[in-house]
């Protein structure tokens, strides 16, 4: 049966989009999936009906339910169970969350202290190691700034965006998404120890008030290097133009 095989054909494709996020981890967009699927059905529609012969054998069957006379049960019970299925999965699929008790924060206080690298990092002490550069040695500084900015391409860029405005390919399929790093209301009114934390634990790593909705970041201790974090830090900033926040 044709429609069967168009259906088949199609759900193939689709768990094959979904198959890096069932067995790698790594889930494409669900607005990726949407529009490859829309292109995916209307081109195996073409092929499927590009002959007189081929569109008749397939819509032959849901010709049959709507005309013929005697599957009018039939007929009746699908037109009347759709659109009630339809329906449920639609008012189901709504993501059913309990209140918040608290107001959530957008910039959550950090914890006192970090473990990472086999260290224990205090988070009310520590500076970045590589900004002093920036006054004594400016050559090595552009050089440091250099090397963050490959970090941030290489990895950070697909969310927060090539101009770091939060528009990154994949900032619209984010439940919560990436706020920009420019202007003067977000890294400009932070130390840069609090970036630290944020890229060091990412979204598994923030509290309640971070909640109820957590960041979709992940920790990038397992993919970045300390150094690497500091200098993405550092290219942060100077891209912006902004200056870290400091108690002195």
């Amino acid at each position: 049966m044709r429609l069967l095989k168009f259906v088949l054909t199609c759900l193939f494709f689709y768990l094959l989009l979904k198959a890096p996020g069932l067995f790698l981890g790594k889930p494409v967009p669900s607005s990726l999936i949407a529009m490859y699927m829309f292109f995916i059905v209307i081109t195996v529609l073409l092929v499927m009906t590009i002959t007189d012969d081929g569109a008749e054998k397939l819509f032959a069957p849901i010709r049959s339910l709507v005309e013929d006379p005697s599957k009018k049960l039939i007929r009746n019970v699908v037109f009347v169970v759709v659109p009630i299925v339809c329906g449920y999965a639609v008012y189901d699929s709504g993501e059913k969350k309990a209140p918040p008790t608290e107001l959530r924060a957008v910039h959550p206080a950090p914890p006192a202290i970090v473990k990472a690298y086999g260290k224990t990092f205090d988070l009310a002490s520590i500076g970045n190691p590589f900004r002093k550069a920036e006054k004594e040695d400016p050559a090595a500084f552009k050089a440091f700034v250099k090397e963050g900015s490959e970090v941030y391409f290489k990895n950070c860029f697909f969310c927060h965006g090539d101009k770091l405005d939060g528009k990154g390919h994949y900032a619209h399929a984010l439940e919560l998404r990436p706020l920009p790093f420019t202007g003067t209301d977000t890294i400009a009114q932070l130390q840069e120890s609090y970036l630290f934390w944020r890229i060091l634990k990412g979204g598994p790593g923030l509290p309640r008030e971070g909640g109820p909705s957590i960041s979709a970041m992940p920790a990038w201790e397992n993919e970045l290097t300390e150094d690497e974090i500091w200098k993405v830090i550092l290219f942060l900033y100077d891209y912006t133009g902004n200056t870290p926040r400091s108690w002195s």
